[in-house]
């Protein structure tokens, strides 16, 4: 007796196939719901697979004789129903051992996680990592910052090493000195005249800023040579800006020009092509206004392609304005950013965050209105020397950053300018507060 087993989306679905592959001689025995199709056991859906087996024809049987060679031709073949029926038996099987072993690597999976959870627990809450992290939130650094240093802590250091905690201090500040990219010049300043231009938002201190480099390049503060200098103002909008910059550049002797356009600048530029060094003053600009950046990056344009530009960024903005700031301003090439304004704060880890997220070098900082005492060449230590809270062991650095001897050029760590001829000093009592 033959036997067959059919499965299909609904009874009704089987019934049919059963009628239709075996004719009337099949007999139903069972049917039920079952899962059909699918790959590994995913995607599956519901179905039903009925049993039965073909009847015997009977002697006599009128549906024996006219359409039995009909039925005859339609009968399956037996020995291939039987080569499907031994290959999805081996299938399953392979299956049941494929699972079964899926599970097992799970299982030692789960194990391994939970031992490294455990251990990272641990260690997340050593008081050490926990002091470090408060250090680098005490100094304003970004989340993202943190988070990377204390992994760092985690990843590198053992439970037994976090117990030296002077050590861990001591690497987390290399860390962060390790973020700090200082730009060491390129070769548009061997150019004659070398054109640098300052950019960025309102307020951060741009032509106070020109004025001191002015000062140091045209004394010579420092142990520099003394150079011809020359500056520029594009700012005609800012009420006094015109007068501020003319002031400063009469105390010191230095040449000041008027500009509007690019056609202007390009032409006052060429004008000073004996120049050491051209100083381009700009109008401060919301990140916000493209349309206005825009004009003004079009008048830059004018300086030509050899020109550095600098972006100040005062150090008292928080580090998501910075980083939108630097974001905004990137169409001007900018290579190198003036951090201004590190008197009026205490915690510089907002512009180290921002400055390591966007890969960009810092050129100089500013700490305090005076001209042009208040201003040096930025230097890993110094920055460093600025976190709070943080044990900082100065010729260590100094070691390890290639710092040791060289000069400041005026700020709260070095006399004014003890090894240097003293240059002109603009403060607050002898002129207006411009920003």
């Amino acid at each position: 007796m033959q036997y067959f087993t059919e499965q299909a989306g609904s009874h009704r679905e089987a019934l049919e196939a059963v009628r239709a592959k075996y004719g009337d001689s099949a007999q139903i025995l069972s049917h039920k719901t079952v899962r059909v199709g699918g790959f590994l056991g995913l995607f599956a859906r519901e179905g039903v697979e009925v049993t039965g087996y073909i009847r015997p024809d009977r002697p006599g049987d009128a549906r024996s004789t006219g359409d039995q060679g009909a039925r005859l031709a339609k009968a399956p073949d037996f020995e291939e129903e039987k080569r499907k029926i031994l290959a999805q038996a081996k299938a399953d099987q392979a299956l049941q051992q494929v699972l079964a072993e899926i599970k097992g690597i799970k299982e030692r999976l789960d194990d391994s996680g939970y031992s490294q959870a455990r251990a990272a627990s641990e260690a997340e809450d050593h008081e050490t990592i926990r002091r470090i992290d408060a250090l680098l939130s005490l100094n304003d650094f970004s989340e993202s910052f943190r988070r990377e240093a204390v992994s760092r802590l985690r990843g590198d250091f053992s439970l037994e090493a976090l117990g030296d905690v002077e050590e861990i201090e001591s690497a987390a500040l290399e860390w962060v000195g390790d973020s700090i990219k200082v730009w060491k010049g390129s070769a548009a300043e061997a150019a004659r005249p070398r054109v640098l231009a300052l950019v960025g938002p309102t307020g951060v201190g741009k032509t106070t800023t020109i004025a001191k480099l002015a000062a140091i390049h045209a004394v010579g503060i420092g142990g520099g040579k003394p150079q011809s200098v020359r500056m520029i103002t594009i700012d005609n909008y800012r009420i006094g800006a015109r007068q501020q910059i003319e002031t400063y550049g009469g105390i010191m002797g230095v040449p000041v020009s008027c500009v509007e356009t690019a056609d202007d600048l390009r032409k006052t530029i060429a004008m000073y092509s004996d120049a050491d060094l051209v100083l381009v003053d700009t109008v401060g600009k919301s990140p916000r206004d493209a349309v206005r950046l825009a004009e003004m990056q079009r008048v830059l344009s004018a300086c030509g392609p050899g020109a550095e530009i600098h972006l100040a960024l005062s150090a008292t903005t928080k580090a998501s304005d910075m980083v939108q700031i630097m974001r905004q301003f990137e169409p001007f090439d900018y290579k190198a950013v003036v951090i201004t304004k590190l008197d009026e704060t205490n915690r510089i880890g907002n512009a180290i965050s921002a400055l390591a997220e966007r890969g960009k070098p810092v050129s100089y900082v500013t700490n305090g209105q005076s001209v042009p005492q208040n201003i040096e060449r930025a230097r890993v230590t110094r920055l460093l020397m600025n976190l709070e809270g943080f044990r900082v062991d100065r010729p260590r650095l100094e070691a390890r950053y290639g710092e040791e001897g060289e000069e400041s050029l005026g700020g709260r760590d070095a006399a004014p300018s003890s090894r240097a001829p003293r240059g002109p000093s603009i403060s607050r009592d002898n002129r207006e507060d411009w920003s």
